[in-house]
């Protein structure tokens, strides 16, 4: 073998085993790169627009630092007809405030005309849908909630007690986003009134709601809430709460349009004692309007 041939060969052997050992490092490279994505935790966000579904709570929370103001109203029953204009001549409403203390602990009150009831409650994040390093398939958050009812007591002459006024509900929420723009939830709800109107009802009453929310654009959901209620945990004469509506986003406003059989909106009074009948046309016609001030430093 001539001097140049062997030149030419050891040259051809140097090269590949170096094109070899760059390709090897670069699989290697690659492997890295791939175990240090499946290490990293992809938290789901967004499973629905504001931390209320209608009537009831989704599993979001206002952010640290973030003031959610809540304009609620729900008008007459639209059977009412053209004489109360389908029930916009008479009208109940909520004022709330909700905060985030942190982005997994928010605390809220309000106050409703309907019954003159007060209302505050604490929602915490205890589990969040998440996916690679750490993964959980749903978000769980509790919510406790106690009601004041300060109506005139029906008879002042007997001996009525501070006690008689409050109601306290406990909730799981249970929700997941399964695309872009569908996700659902559940809701077992139990609820515990002082004093009981009739004989008969429960002190302990126990609900179990599902509620959902479809993406039409990007602006616009509709979503929807029902709450069953056990047969013997129940009031009587009492119904099964159902909501159905828009969110409309716009802005740093959200407006959501919804009919509901539900009159009152505090937990203790659409879960456990909305009395409308959808089939007899005891809708309501009503809306919420969120939003969104930040206090203090923005993180």
């Amino acid at each position: 073998m001539t001097l140049f041939k062997k030149i030419l060969f050891a040259g051809i052997i140097f090269s590949a085993s170096h094109f070899v050992a760059a390709a090897q490092d670069t699989t290697d490279i690659m492997k890295m790169l791939e175990n240090d994505i499946e290490k990293t935790t992809d938290y789901t966000t967004a499973t629905f627009k504001t931390t209320r579904l209608i009537n009831g709570h989704t599993v979001e929370n206002a952010g640290k630092g973030v003031m959610d103001v809540k304009i609620s109203h729900r008008f007459g029953k639209v059977n009412g007809g053209g004489y109360e204009l389908f029930g916009l001549d008479n009208a109940t409403m909520r004022l709330g405030f909700d905060f985030g203390i942190t982005n997994y602990l928010m605390v809220g009150i309000g106050r409703s005309t309907f019954e003159k009831t007060y209302d505050a409650f604490f929602k915490v994040k205890l589990l969040r849908q998440s996916k690679g390093k750490r993964v959980m398939p749903v978000t769980l958050s509790y919510v406790p909630t106690i009601a004041l009812k300060t109506l005139k007591f029906e008879d002042p002459a007997r001996k009525n007690y501070f006690t008689s006024r409050l109601f306290y509900t406990h909730q799981l929420i249970i929700g997941r986003k399964f695309s872009e723009g569908t996700s659902l939830q559940l809701m077992p709800t139990y609820t515990h009134q002082n004093l009981v109107q009739l004989a008969a009802d429960p002190n302990d009453l126990i609900a179990i709601g599902i509620g959902g929310r479809q993406k039409l654009s990007k602006r616009i959901s509709l979503n929807f809430e029902y709450y069953y209620q056990l047969p013997d945990y129940k009031l009587q004469n009492t119904t099964n709460s159902l909501s159905v509506g828009f969110d409309i986003e716009t802005g740093g406003h959200v407006f959501q349009l919804h009919f509901t059989n539900s009159q009152g909106m505090s937990e203790r009074s659409f879960i456990t004692e909305t009395k409308g009948h959808w089939e007899k046309g005891d809708v309501l016609f009503g809306f919420n309007i969120s939003r969104v001030f930040t206090i203090g430093k923005h993180h």
